[in-house]
């Protein structure tokens, strides 16, 4: 998959894209041999396991489960839409170190041709995935694009949640969750969401709250697998 060049950047963010990835790559997998992956799922949802290779299918997920999700699905050989920015050259450096592509693009920027640029990915077989809060928020609230991707292509929408048993929680827009070493993580699984291709636009909406109550259904779940208050 060939994406967009890198923009022009400054001395210190050049100097941070080549040292960054490769310290954040080492370190998440020394640590990560040490976390234990626990699968849970809604009733008559078959979840995708660590080291399947899934199809062309869609995932979903909120941004504070990025460092987890990319170990659990480091050998799927997903496509993710991240940003145009330097942070998200940033985040694309590091994923395809652990074995993933990217197209740039987000809802404020490049919003159309990063959709296009999934819509590739699925019609070549591979997986997409949205952080569907991301890349600004507001938290636990996803954002239309992949329903847009599901109505052109048919594909369905996997909605899940990894949440740690113990992690360290950022402060910052999506309370980003960064597993402490020897750690259970509960990898969560709701109902898929299914698009008709047939959908007119002023009829997303539903289908987009209807995703959107998946992955908190996902998430209070894995919430109460470790006995949690659902926040």
């Amino acid at each position: 998959m060939t994406t967009e060049a890198s923009p022009r950047f400054t001395f210190v963010q050049r100097l941070i894209l080549a040292v960054v990835p490769r310290a954040v790559w080492a370190l998440l997998w020394v640590v990560s041999r040490t976390w234990r992956f626990e699968v849970i799922a809604e009733e008559g949802v078959v979840p995708v396991l660590y080291g399947q290779k899934p199809g062309a299918e869609i995932y979903c997920f909120w941004h504070q489960c990025v460092l987890p999700c990319t170990v659990y699905f480091r050998q799927s050989h997903a496509v993710i839409l991240i940003s145009k920015s330097f942070d998200g050259e940033l985040i694309t450096r590091i994923l395809r170190m652990f074995g993933f592509d990217a197209v740039r693009g987000s809802s404020s920027r490049g919003a159309r041709e990063g959709l296009l640029g999934l819509v590739e990915i699925i019609e070549t077989g591979r997986t997409a995935i949205f952080t569907a809060d991301g890349p600004r928020g507001p938290i636990y609230q996803t954002k239309m694009g992949p329903i847009k991707l599901a109505q052109l292509t048919g594909a369905p929408i996997g909605a899940f949640h990894l949440e740690p048993e113990r992690a360290w929680v950022m402060r910052s827009w999506d309370h980003f969750l960064v597993p402490k070493p020897f750690t259970r993580i509960c990898v969560s699984w709701a109902q898929w969401t299914r698009v008709d291709q047939g959908l007119q636009p002023e009829q997303f909406e539903p289908k987009r709250q209807e995703l959107n109550a998946a992955i908190e259904r996902a998430r209070m779940r894995a919430l109460a697998h470790f006995g949690k208050p659902q926040t």
